[in-house]
């Protein structure tokens, strides 16, 4: 069997560069899962670069359905997850714990993550954020998919985007397109760690 981890690395370096730090988390009961982070390098004229932390290991294994008899090794979406954040605006390094829970939650939970879904972690992203959910918003964009030899599925690059508890709770009952369509009318910097929620009414 194909060790994917490398293969997932190199193409997070490849589309981000180089990881400037990284930490490993292990749940029990799951295997090892890594959080890189990311520094883009800009000038001092320019103000807050963004930082982002993608997860290493949640590809490692295929999601399956919680639904399903028995768990196929081989089948099944494979998923990393990426969020950006404006830096030195807030603590976001402490987001490194709450992430690795998230990517270790298919392997705890059963849980299929995808595209549209919500994840909640039942505190704060990081010290005084709003935020204790996302929203797992289309890949493609940030980090190509990187595809895999048959009969893998290829590893899809998640992006995360924070979502406050009144956007999470406006979400489950409009959907995410819905939400979505909501913050880019009001031109909301989903980058700012210290943004508040969008006008929902």
């Amino acid at each position: 069997m194909v060790d994917v981890l490398p293969l997932v690395e190199a193409r997070l370096r490849s589309a981000l560069g180089e990881p400037d730090a990284r930490a490993a988390v292990t749940f029990l009961g799951t295997d090892r899962i890594e959080v890189l982070r990311f520094s883009e390098r800009f000038s001092a004229s320019e103000q807050g670069g963004i930082v982002r932390y993608a997860t290493l290991g949640m590809s490692a294994q295929p999601m399956t359905d919680p639904t399903a008899m028995l768990a196929d090794p081989v089948k099944g979406p494979r998923a990393e997850l990426v969020l950006s954040v404006r830096a030195g605006l807030a603590d976001t390094d402490k987001v490194l714990r709450p992430l690795a829970v998230l990517a270790a939650s298919p392997q705890v939970e059963g849980l299929v993550v995808a595209p549209g879904s919500s994840l909640d972690v039942g505190e704060p992203l990081w010290p005084g954020a709003a935020f204790t959910s996302v929203l797992v918003a289309e890949p493609g964009g940030l980090v190509e998919d990187l595809e895999l030899d048959e009969p893998l599925d290829p590893v899809r690059f998640l992006p995360l985007l924070p979502m406050t508890g009144n956007e999470a709770a406006w979400k489950r009952v409009h959907g995410a397109q819905a939400l979505q369509e909501r913050w880019l009318s009001n031109g909301t910097d989903l980058r700012d760690p210290t943004r508040r929620s969008v006008p929902l009414e």
